[in-house]
């Protein structure tokens, strides 16, 4: 089986802090930040045991095609992807708000739905709606980003009272947002898809306003296929997704939901295995490209020497 990066420990010149996150190590300087994708996965918020093979690189790779793709609409803080598993761009102040975008009644806004809820984030949603039937146009509904335990759910009308974005700001961000989505949703028509909710994090470099993180991949977006998406909807059937539903589905039929006292299900080699396959297949659907293995081998001496060339320039 190939080597996967669990997690990484460089120390390079310059550097002011890091930041280990669920599944990327973040490294710090004055200007800039390194992002690599390691191959760590989470679901129900807990990092599974085992890294799976190509995961970083598919999802680093996913976001760096959709940043370049959208980067014509909205700046972004890219500078550099010099290695398939790093990300470098510019060290941005984040806003304490996630843009979260709904094409339809989907995941939380069908759950908030079905326990009797017509209003979420404070934007009403319209009576005699079925699970995953689209809005009759896409809903913004934010999350405060919390430090630590989960984001929750916040109206625009609290963000502005609360003085956590700027009315200004916050003007940019909705325009901003629906753009992307726009056309992330022609993008995914092109390929047979359907991208039904993701979510978008910004932050300020100067006084500009930057589209940070990942966008448009597997670990933050739903997408369905756009064939049989009516006929399934007609007869009240699941949606056939594409996102990384699968892996919580294996840990539910396995008894974890990550609750207290319930045990990670024994990850085999066979099952690593399976789980880097559909990852691989997820970037193959929604680019339309054959995916390139990077060379495993020795794969942290290959990120550390990419790193340490675009830090010499």
């Amino acid at each position: 089986m190939s080597n996967a990066i669990k997690e990484t420990h460089f120390q390079f010149p310059g550097q002011v802090g890091f930041y280990k996150g669920k599944v990327r190590d973040v490294y710090m300087f004055e200007q800039e930040l390194v992002v690599v994708a390691s191959d760590r996965i989470s679901a129900f918020d807990v990092v599974l045991p085992r890294p799976i093979p190509y995961k970083g690189q598919v999802l680093n790779q996913i976001a760096a095609k959709f940043l370049e793709a959208t980067s014509d609409l909205v700046p972004n803080w890219v500078t550099s992807t010099p290695d398939p598993n790093v990300t470098i761009g510019k060290r941005c102040e984040p806003f304490k708000v996630e843009m979260v975008i709904r094409g339809y009644m989907s995941g939380h806004a069908a759950r908030e739905y079905k326990a009797g809820k017509r209003m979420i984030c404070g934007v009403p949603m319209p009576e005699g709606m079925r699970e995953n039937d689209p809005f009759p146009e896409p809903i913004i509904t934010p999350t405060t980003k919390a430090d630590e335990g989960h984001d929750e759910d916040i109206s625009k009308e609290d963000i502005l009272a609360k003085g956590i974005v700027s009315p200004e700001d916050y003007a940019i961000l909705e325009k901003y947002t629906r753009a992307l989505f726009q056309r992330g949703q022609e993008m995914a028509a092109d390929k047979g898809l359907i991208l039904v909710d993701t979510k978008y994090e910004f932050g300020k470099y100067g006084d500009k306003i930057l589209l940070i993180d990942e966008i448009h991949t597997p670990d933050s977006s739903r997408y369905f296929y756009a064939e049989g998406y009516e006929e399934n909807q007609e007869k009240g059937l699941p949606q056939k997704q594409l996102s990384k539903e699968f892996v919580r589905q294996w840990l539910i039929s396995n008894g974890f939901q990550g609750k207290e006292g319930q045990v990670v299900p024994e990850m085999t080699d066979e099952i690593v295995e399976s789980i880097s396959d559909r990852y691989i297949e997820l970037f193959e659907k929604i680019t339309g490209e054959s995916f390139k293995k990077a060379e495993t081998e020795q794969i942290e001496k290959r990120i550390e020497a990419a790193i340490l060339a675009h830090l010499s320039k």
